[in-house]
């Protein structure tokens, strides 16, 4: 066997509280609870390690979610002379006598839990579950957990926020206590949160870029619809202007992987010369195109990281160790990977649990020295507005930037409710994507929304200070986001027109001659509308200018002025009104400055 080394010395502040504690009580179950990029993997071996050399134990089996993160934990094992195999199957039975031990799957472990159960109590045994939620994602799981490792002498869970589960639903080995709302909320032994990584800068402070605009869909009814994503006035409406936003075919995603590849070309020339990103997608089918957005927006092929691809995993460990820009994947990197590199990520998926949206954010939180900074994009949607301030509020909690006026951001779900959810979902089976713009909207602070205010000055050089708190006023850190987003937009234009199958002479010239005044008189009649609906997207932008320097000049909360101005030029909301309406609503807030 490989000689075991101690990490005693390595290990962090945190780190060695909690084993300390472990040694205190000498639980057989153990539940941490620490946040993404804090070093859990560090932690669980560490603890093996000693069990190991006590004798305590005589091997260890480690729990992953996927096959991936079974080769992650066992390189991790083997750097501190702790040897696990990750490739171990079911057909094999004991574990090989010259192994510490072996990593599986939570999916391997329901396939045969007995088998697991012989393995675990053939010796004293510690079994790490790692991200332990995941024994909840069906009953099956659950069961077959409780099968293989009931009898172990020991056990360790780890997961990366506490998390809520149904009273039928109890994942074995943890204890919960009451939510307060008819469900269970995880116990933990241990807590180490945001905060607390923050405050020993083991996770890097992190901004989040809230991005608006209007979506046009066509309904089950045949109708064209038109709102804004932060204008949307029921729950039906926000899902459907939502989905129609991360619609590969628009404006919405080019225009914010533009603004995440400006952020990495600055992070990059201002000492994070490896800075990358990540693009988080729904399903397969969107990450593929968005992937081809990438290419188009940036001119260089971003890492595609899809869950079947059997080089999936090669795939993360060439992107974590290279220096490519972008990575475009679905669920796999929601958790777990470790790529210290990424700062940035851009929020164009549907998930909305607080469970995954802090897994995944917790992707680019990881630290590598003080200076450094994450940037999220996302949309301006009160669900995602809502999970980004409860890890905002933690943030300001321990680096509070300067105080400054900032619209208030009501994060209660007051939208709306015109049916139930299904029914909402009922009628996005029928749903046809237009177009979508996107347009910067606010970073969030203190729970608020914070847009450019025009005393906002800055300098190039500031940018260096972006999300770095209590050096730049949250207005400022608005405006370095908003000060460049018109070239963004005609970069996602760019991107978009070069996607088009043909322009309109191109039909001229290619279609038959019989078709040739058809196809004109098409082509003629869609430039039109399209130049309508950009002519009134602009007028939309100068309106919002406009109230913001209403509502600066003021101290009148945006919100409110936005009302005054519909009250003054009665109307439907900007999202769905005609040009004409706009132009003479932006003509009386010009009578006002």
């Amino acid at each position: 066997m490989s000689q075991r080394r101690t990490t005693g010395g390595r290990l962090r502040a945190w780190q060695r509280d909690a084993l300390a504690k472990y040694e205190t009580e000498a639980r057989k179950d153990f539940l941490v609870t620490a946040t993404p990029g804090a070093g859990k993997t560090t932690f669980a071996l560490a603890l093996a390690v000693g069990l190991l050399c006590r004798r305590v134990i005589e091997l260890v089996v480690v729990v992953a979610p996927t096959d991936h993160l079974r080769t992650q934990w066992a390189e991790a094992a083997e750097k501190i002379g702790i040897a696990l195999d990750p490739g171990l199957s079911n057909a094999v039975g004991p574990v090989p006598a010259d192994l510490h031990g072996y990593v599986t799957t939570y999916a391997q472990v329901a396939g045969k839990p007995t088998l697991h159960a012989a393995r675990s109590t053939a010796k004293r045994s510690l079994v790490i579950f790692d991200e332990i939620h995941h024994a909840g994602d069906g009953l099956s799981w659950g069961d077959a957990v409780s099968v293989a490792f009931d009898g172990v002498a020991r056990r360790v869970c780890l997961t990366g926020t506490p998390f809520r589960t149904n009273v039928a639903e109890r994942i074995p080995f943890v204890r919960y206590e009451p939510d307060g709302e008819g469900g269970l909320m995880s116990t933990a032994d241990y807590s180490y949160g945001y905060t607390d990584a923050l405050r020993d800068h083991v996770v890097r402070p992190v901004v989040f870029a809230a991005y608006t605009g209007v979506s046009r869909w066509r309904n089950s009814a045949g109708e064209v619809i038109a709102a804004s994503l932060t204008e949307a006035g029921t729950k039906s409406t926000e899902q459907a202007a939502w989905r129609t936003a991360l619609d590969p075919k628009g404006d919405w995603v080019p225009h914010v992987i533009a603004a995440m590849d400006e952020r990495l070309t600055h992070l990059r020339d201002s000492g994070m010369p490896d800075a990358a990103g990540l693009v988080l997608a729904s399903d397969q089918d969107d990450a593929r195109a968005y992937a081809e957005i990438v290419e188009r927006v940036t001119g260089e092929r971003p890492y595609l990281i899809l869950s079947d691809d059997p080089k999936a995993s090669a795939k993360i460990h060439q992107f974590g160790e290279g220096g490519a820009r972008i990575a475009v994947c679905v669920r796999m990197v929601s958790e777990g990977v470790d790529v210290p590199r990424a700062a940035c990520l851009a929020w164009l998926t549907s998930y909305r649990t607080p469970l995954f949206f802090a897994q995944a954010v917790g992707r680019v939180l990881r630290s590598r020295g003080r200076h450094e900074s994450a940037t999220v994009f996302l949309p301006a949607v009160r669900p995602l507005l809502a999970l980004a301030a409860e890890i905002e509020t933690e943030r300001n909690h321990v680096l509070p930037p300067p105080a400054g006026p900032a619209e208030s951001l009501d994060l209660v779900d007051d939208l709306v409710q015109e049916q139930p959810e299904n029914a909402a979902d009922g009628l996005l089976k029928e749903w046809e994507a237009l177009e979508a713009e996107a347009q910067f909207a606010h970073v969030l602070h203190g729970g608020r929304a914070v847009t450019p205010g025009h005393l906002a000055a800055v300098n190039p050089e500031d940018e260096d200070y972006l999300g770095l708190p209590g050096l730049l006023s949250p207005e400022q850190t608005a405006a370095l986001l908003a000060q460049r987003d018109g070239e963004l937009r005609k970069r996602a234009s760019r991107a978009r027109q070069g996607h088009l199958l043909q322009s309109p002479a191109d039909l001229d010239q290619q279609a038959p001659s019989g078709e040739q005044g058809v196809a004109a008189a098409s082509a003629q009649g869609l430039a039109q509308s399209s130049g309508g609906w950009r002519a009134a997207a602009d007028l939309r932008r100068e309106i919002n200018r406009l109230v913001a320097v209403l509502a600066a000049r003021t101290g009148t909360p945006h919100g409110a002025v936005h009302a005054q101005l519909r009250s003054a030029v009665p109307g439907p909301a900007s999202a769905s009104a005609s040009a004409e309406l706009l132009q003479a609503r932006r003509e009386h807030l010009m009578g006002l400055i």
